[in-house]
């Protein structure tokens, strides 16, 4: 009776975190009305050019298949907020919800079939393949005069959201300073041109010349540093 007595304990403790890390995969409809519900994050684990050939509206994305991108961008979820997570036909998301799961994601559900079962149901996507990519021309012109700080990143991206409010209360206080931004799913043009490889990637130009970069969050006082 002492031994059982002890062990209860661990046991209540192994039930209550496996009632939150229960598997749950759902089908396109039961998915898509969930995925509408109040502090959902959607979240796409396929690659950047899958995402950016058509996705769910309002998802973030981060390539499970590259495990330094998705560890970097997954730290940036919420882990006691849902997240609706879908890749192209349900592999990539089954073992990528399965380590959120094991690291401390409250509730993680799959789309069964992932996109292609989105489709086949006559699901709306959203895409920037077909978008007009910045002209390389016009981002040299846009950097040439003033003090400009140029924002490499994109809607989907994690870290790339977490930064905007760090970027509009700069930039309040700084007028002077204009903002560039480049699409990191579109820009392939520009961000090869200016050797931008990560998401996000800050650069400062000063008079057309390159004066600050770094890759990943900033901290505001990192930028006001740079107008000293």
């Amino acid at each position: 009776m002492k031994f059982c007595l002890n062990v209860l304990p661990a046991v209540a403790a192994y039930l209550l975190f496996t009632s939150y890390a229960v598997a749950q995969t759902v089908n396109v409809e039961t998915f898509d009305k969930g995925m509408h519900a109040e502090n959902v994050q959607l979240f796409d684990v396929r690659t950047a050019q899958e995402f950016s050939s058509g996705h769910i509206s309002g998802s973030l994305q981060a390539d499970y298949t590259n495990p330094a991108e998705f560890a970097e961008r997954v730290q940036y979820l919420d882990k006691q907020k849902p997240v609706y997570i879908y890749c192209l036909s349900g592999g990539r998301s089954a073992a990528a919800a399965k380590w959120m799961r094991e690291n401390g994601f409250k509730e993680v559900v799959e789309m069964d079939g992932g996109i292609r079962a989105w489709k086949e149901a006559g699901k709306p996507l959203e895409g920037a393949a077909a978008e007009k990519q910045l002209a390389l021309n016009d981002f040299r012109e846009s950097v040439q005069h003033g003090l400009v700080l140029v924002d490499v990143g994109a809607a989907w991206c994690p870290p790339c959201r977490a930064m905007e409010p760090v970027l509009q209360a700069f930039l309040k206080e700084h007028p002077d300073v204009k903002l560039v931004k480049v699409d990191g799913g579109k820009d392939q043009e520009v961000m090869q041109a200016i050797s931008a490889k990560k998401l996000p990637t800050f650069v400062f130009y000063k008079a057309g010349k390159e004066a600050w970069r770094k890759e990943g969050i900033v901290e505001k006082k990192e930028l006001e540093a740079v107008l000293q």
